[in-house]
């Protein structure tokens, strides 16, 4: 955006984007090395890998629906310790502003906003699952857009 249009909105009294729900979609935890890993820990810490995707659909008017797909798996050599995956949703209502920005506030706004309630989530169903809570380090959603922006040209 233009340093001119925030301050246009903020005087109008506009607020151009408004997130009106959060929900979870989709939520999946597997834990196949149970309970043999429990008895018999293997050694050393296990790998850890993780995948943060981002989507979103226009739903009419002014509303998107953003989802945050989050999956993540641990394993020790051939050994899977857990598998995860959530997918987060949120409806986002999107105020009276430039087409060419709505691409960006969707894409890298929305998933910055609602990408702390998806971590808890991971957090707790693997704490939950048995294990260390899973903490997932920030996402820097603007390098994904930008990605995202080259992967389609």
């Amino acid at each position: 955006m233009s340093d001119e249009q925030p301050a246009a909105l903020i005087k109008e009294g506009a607020i151009p984007l408004n997130i009106t729900h959060q929900y979870v979609k989709d939520l999946s935890f597997e834990n196949p090395g149970a309970p043999a890993f429990f008895l018999q820990p293997p050694e050393g810490a296990p790998e850890i890998a993780i995948e943060v995707n981002v989507n979103a659909e226009h739903r009419g008017s002014d509303l998107f629906e953003v989802s945050l797909h989050v999956e993540a798996q641990a394993k020790a050599g051939d050994m899977l310790f857990f598998i995860i995956e959530l997918d987060y949703g949120a409806i986002a209502q999107v105020g009276n502003i430039p087409e060419e920005h709505k691409q960006p506030l969707i894409l890298i706004e929305v998933p910055r906003m609602i990408f702390p309630f998806a971590r808890a989530i991971i957090s707790s169903v693997t704490r939950d699952g048995g294990f260390p809570p899973l903490m997932i380090s920030n996402v820097d959603f603007v390098e994904m857009y930008h990605r995202r922006i080259d992967n389609s040209s």
